[in-house]
């Protein structure tokens, strides 16, 4: 038998206003700016620049006072531009960004691709036109650190199915010398080893230059490894002729397709949303200028509404027309509102985490950065963790002591021997500097550095040193090692 029952259930359900306004906060500075330029192409009741109305809310409201077949609000499709009565209606404009609008751009250079710089040099060699075709594909399979990273095998097969040059391997490596005397030193190397022995040979020579080339030939795996002592007894030398040697060898580009000036790649330009300034003492905080940007909504669009309101007759097409026309100046009262909305919590998100860490805003010292999660934030300005985490986590501020992203300010908590939180942040910085003042020579280990942390009470695993060392990205002990 079919049994019915009512269940009363709560949920919490977010209107695609909600969820667009979500997506303008997570947006950084120069996304914002896309955006902002979508809509002001989408949407033609939208404009820039102020206005000398304040609101045309009196318009809408007595638009159709006069009209039995008044349009209603649910008629309109809002799927895009949702406008209900949750989103607060923010009647004043804090001072709060910076009054300089003007928009900053690097200029770059367009230059010349590495492998065109390669290929400018190969025209000056003369070669007979399979030499010529297999250099030419030498270049073309030189990566962007300068290396060719593919076996001699496959190159003489790509040669073969592609070009239709039946090569042998050793045409191949004599045409591959050739193409290694390019600039700069050590291009085309097929390993880290031939690199920097391909730049030895090009330095003049002395006492050193033999001694470092001997050993990368003859000990590379041990110069690697950093077994010095081996080192030593194996080509019979002094502790000073191997220092020697290897300052030599430290002198050398591991990656000479790096070193090439017009060697073309993505620069990201960093355009801070924030910026923090101490003035007398006292942290001043204020947003980029270009996330307040000034926009009205259009008159022209405005007349025409008022034309509709004060004809007598009204056909279809125009009731059609002004059913668009209130659709897009509903969309461009929200966007604007939405503006507002997001330039608020922007602040207000960004002015409590300067205050939360105002001693290390002050100072510029790590160690002074306190413990902070994103519900530490979110429980200080009554807000979602999850609008914190879209504020901090793709935003920069410029501070007194460089431009950072704001999610490097969070940090979990440790106790010290006293009982306080610390942040993680601190135990690195202090990691860091023990590394930084340790005997190059007798480098510490994991354990040492873990009893040293422990005597200056910070009682942390061996394992934890660890992770934190592979954090900061500081080699083990044995590769730190100097002579």
């Amino acid at each position: 038998m079919l049994k019915q029952h009512l269940q009363f259930k709560l949920s919490q359900k977010l209107s695609p206003q909600q969820i667009q306004l979500m997506k303008l906060i997570q947006l950084p500075t120069q996304a914002f700016e896309q955006r902002l330029k979508q809509e002001l192409e989408e949407n033609p009741a939208l404009e820039t620049g102020k206005d000398e109305a304040d609101s045309i809310e009196d318009e809408f409201d007595d638009l159709y006072d006069n009209d039995t077949e008044k349009i209603e609000a649910e008629d309109i499709n809002i799927d895009e531009y949702l406008s209900d009565d949750e989103v607060p209606d923010y009647r004043t404009q804090a001072n709060n960004y910076s009054a300089d609008d003007d928009e900053k751009s690097i200029p770059y250079a367009a230059g010349t691709s590495f492998h065109q710089y390669l290929m400018t040099q190969l025209n000056t060699v003369y070669l007979d036109d399979q030499d010529w075709s297999i250099a030419e594909f030498l270049i073309g399979s030189v990566d962007e650190s300068g290396y060719i990273r593919r076996p001699i095998t496959d190159i003489m097969d790509d040669l073969a199915f592609t070009q239709n040059i039946f090569a042998e391997e050793k045409d191949i490596l004599k045409v591959l010398k050739l193409v290694q005397d390019l600039d700069p030193p050590g291009v085309a190397a097929r390993s880290l080893e031939e690199c920097l022995i391909i730049q030895l040979s090009r330095k003049e020579e002395n006492k050193e230059i033999e001694l470092a080339t001997l050993i990368l030939e003859k000990s590379f795996d041990q110069f690697t490894k950093k077994h010095y002592k081996k080192l030593i007894q194996k080509h019979n030398i002094t502790e000073e002729e191997l220092k020697g040697a290897i300052s030599e060898i430290e002198k050398l580009n591991p990656k000479p397709g790096g070193s090439y000036a017009g060697n073309t790649r993505m620069i990201e330009h960093i355009v801070p949303d924030f910026s923090i300034k101490i003035a007398d003492g006292e942290l001043e905080l204020t947003l980029n200028g270009r996330n307040a940007p000034e926009l009205h909504v259009s008159r022209q669009y405005n007349n025409m509404l008022e034309g509709y309101k004060n004809s007598k007759t009204k056909s279809k097409s125009q009731k059609d027309t002004v059913f668009f026309i209130k659709q897009k100046l509903d969309a461009a009262k929200w966007f604007i509102d939405a503006i507002k909305q997001r330039q608020q919590t922007l602040f207000i998100t960004m002015s409590a985490i300067m205050n939360y860490q105002e001693e290390y805003f002050l100072t510029g010292d790590e160690r002074k950065l306190r413990p902070m999660i994103l519900k530490d934030i979110a429980d200080t300005i009554s807000m979602d963790v999850s609008t914190v985490s879209r504020v901090a986590n793709s935003k920069y501020v410029d501070t007194p002591y460089g431009t950072k992203l704001i999610k490097e300010y969070f940090s979990e908590s440790m106790k010290n021997e006293q009982g306080e939180d610390v942040s993680t942040k601190e135990i690195k910085k202090i990691l860091e500097t023990v590394i930084g003042e340790e005997e190059k020579r007798k480098p510490l280990t994991d354990d040492k550095l873990a009893a040293i942390l422990k005597e200056k009470g910070y009682p942390i695993a061996r394992r934890t040193v660890a992770k934190y060392r592979e954090q900061l990205n500081i080699p083990v002990a044995r590769l730190r090692k100097q002579i």
